[in-house]
């Protein structure tokens, strides 16, 4: 799976909104804060493949997802 510029942004996103509030980050507030429009149905899909490539958690089945220790690095070496 390839990191793509709408993976690194929507990692991005996950990092601060969780950081900001320390709450899992679910699909609806990632879309709000994208620029363009984009389903949540797409940002799921996004989601899911960046918990496949250990860059973010899911603490429950119907929670957001986390940021995890490597998704923190990629933030902090190449999204701030």
């Amino acid at each position: 799976m390839e990191m793509t510029d709408r993976k690194k942004q929507i990692l991005k996103i996950v990092v601060e909104e969780y950081v900001a509030a320390a709450e899992p980050v679910g699909s609806k507030a990632i879309a709000q804060r994208m620029p363009g429009k984009i389903s949540s149905a797409t940002i799921r899909n996004e989601l899911a493949d960046l918990t496949e490539m250990g860059y973010l958690e899911q603490p429950h089945t119907s929670a957001g997802r986390v940021p995890s220790a490597k998704g923190y690095r990629l933030y902090v070496n190449e999204l701030m």
